[in-house]
C-alpha cells in the first residue's frame, strides 16, 4: 500500500494531491477531486486516478478540523502531546488532578473550536452553530482517543469525530474511582518507598498540570491574536470596499462626462461644418458680386468714352 509522501507512477506525488483534496473547502472538492483525477488518467496513472477518485468528501466541519490542523501545525503538536498527557492523567491522577485537568481541556477545546471557525470563515465559509459543536466533538475526540488523535493528524477526516462514551470527566471520575490501596507500614524500607513513589506521582501531576496550563494559554494567545488579524483583515476589507465604491463613483462621472463632452464636440464640429459652408457660400458670393461690380464699371466705363456725349 501507498503511504504517505510516496510517489505514484511517473514520479507524481498522489498522496500530496490527496493532502491537496482536504485542503479545499467542501463546495470545490468534487470538481477539484474529477480534476484531478482525470489530469492523472491522461498522463496514464491510472492507479493514481484511482486514489485520487477514492476520496470523500469532508463536510464542513471535518474541513475546519483539517484546516485547523495544516494552518497552525505547532499549536496541532502541542495539543496532540496534551492528549497524550490528559490520558496518562486519568490512568494515574487522583480526582482532584482529573478535575483541574478537565477544566483545562474544557477551555482550550472551547478556544481552538473558535479559531477553526475564525479560519474557515477567513476563507469564505461560515461554520452553522452546529458545525462548530461538531468541531468542538471532533477535539474532544482527540484529547480522549489515541486512534482518533491519529486520524485527526493525518489532517484527512471525512466527518466529525465523537468522543468515546468511557472517557471520564472530572465528575465521573470522583464518584466512580476506585479507592488506592494502602499498604501497611510494615517495614522502615516500605514506608520510604511509598514516600518516593508518592513525591514521584505529585512531580508527573505537576508537569502534567504544567503542560495542560501552558497549552491552555497559548491555545488562548493564538485564538486573541486570529480574532485581531481577522478584525485587521475585515477592516481593510472595509476600507477597500470604500475605495472601491468612490473610485467606481468617480468613473461613472468621468464616463458621463466623456459622455457629454463627445455630444459637444459632435455638435462643435457640426456647427464648424455649417459656418465653414456659409463662410464659403459667402465668400463664392462675394467673389460673383465683386466680378459683376467690375463688369458694371466696365459697362460704365466704355458709355462714358469720348464719342459718347454730344458736342457743347
Amino acid at each position: 500500500m501507498q503511504r504517505k509522501g510516496e510517489r505514484g507512477s511517473g514520479g507524481h506525488d498522489v498522496e500530496g494531491l490527496v493532502d491537496e483534496l482536504y485542503a479545499t473547502p467542501p463546495p470545490d472538492f468534487v470538481s477539484r477531486r474529477e480534476e484531478l483525477a482525470a489530469k492523472a488518467k491522461a498522463d496514464g496513472r491510472v492507479e493514481d486516478a484511482r486514489r485520487i477518485h477514492a476520496a470523500r468528501r469532508p463536510t464542513l466541519a471535518a474541513w475546519a478540523a483539517n484546516l485547523l490542523l495544516r494552518s497552525q501545525p505547532a499549536e496541532s503538536q502541542r495539543f496532540l502531546e496534551l492528549g497524550l498527557a490528559l490520558r496518562e492523567a486519568y490512568r494515574t491522577l487522583d480526582a482532584d488532578g482529573i478535575k483541574e485537568l478537565s477544566n483545562q481541556r474544557s477551555s482550550i477545546v472551547s478556544a481552538l473550536s473558535r479559531q477553526a471557525a475564525a479560519l474557515a470563515r477567513k476563507s469564505g465559509h461560515r461554520l452553522s452553530g452546529a458545525a462548530q459543536l461538531d468541531v468542538a466533538s471532533t477535539l474532544r475526540a482527540v484529547l480522549a482517543d489515541q486512534d482518533a488523535a491519529d486520524r485527526w493528524a493525518a489532517g484527512r477526516l471525512e466527518s466529525a469525530l465523537t468522543p468515546p462514551a468511557d472517557f471520564p470527566s472530572s465528575t465521573a471520575v470522583t464518584a466512580d474511582a476506585p479507592p488506592k490501596p494502602v499498604r501497611a507500614p510494615t517495614a522502615r524500607s516500605s514506608r520510604t518507598g511509598a514516600k518516593d513513589e508518592l513525591a514521584e506521582r505529585r512531580r508527573q501531576r505537576q508537569n502534567q498540570l504544567a503542560q495542560a496550563h501552558q497549552a491552555a494559554a497559548t491555545a488562548e494567545q493564538q485564538f486573541r491574536r486570529q480574532c485581531a488579524e481577522q478584525a485587521d483583515a475585515d477592516a481593510s476589507l472595509q476600507q477597500a470596499r470604500d475605495r472601491h465604491d468612490q473610485a467606481r463613483q468617480q468613473v461613472t462621472a468621468a464616463e458621463e462626462q466623456l459622455r457629454k463632452a463627445r455630444e459637444e464636440l459632435q455638435r462643435a464640429e457640426h456647427e464648424q461644418q455649417e459656418a465653414e459652408e456659409r463662410r464659403q457660400a459667402a465668400a463664392d458670393a462675394v467673389t460673383r458680386a465683386e466680378r459683376a461690380a467690375q463688369e458694371a464699371a466696365q459697362e460704365v466705363e466704355r458709355l462714358a468714352g469720348p464719342g459718347s456725349h454730344p458736342d457743347p
